[in-house]
């Protein structure tokens, strides 16, 4: 399998298909719809609501926790889950400025 050469590319451009990437599978939404939703930390009911197994499920959180999107505090035995606005708000913002980009050329270019 070929390396991604990401170091080519900028900060900015890595930083949106990494977004884009976590927003590529329907379970990594679903727990992020779940989680703005409830507008509090979950603890664990991510099984029944999603409808996928306990490891899927940990894998999905572990990838919204790395990209900074969630953040987990650890209570007793469980990890409880809640949107880090923070970071959602940096991740919007991001995204929009790349997703309003207009094309400024008039008529059919090809």
């Amino acid at each position: 399998m070929g390396l991604a050469k990401t170091e080519i590319f900028t900060d900015e451009q890595n930083k949106i298909a990494l977004y884009a990437k976590v927003f590529g599978h329907p379970a990594r939404v679903a727990i992020l719809q779940h989680l703005f939703r409830i507008d509090t930390c979950v603890c664990g009911d991510l099984v029944n609501e999603i409808g996928l197994a306990q490891p899927t499920i940990s894998q999905h959180l572990k990838e919204l926790k790395t990209l900074g999107l969630i953040k987990g505090n650890v209570e007793g035995t469980s990890v409880c889950y809640c949107i880090h606005k923070e970071n959602w708000t940096h991740m919007k913002k991001v995204m929009l400025e790349f997703l309003d980009q207009d094309l400024q050329q008039q008529g059919d270019c090809c």
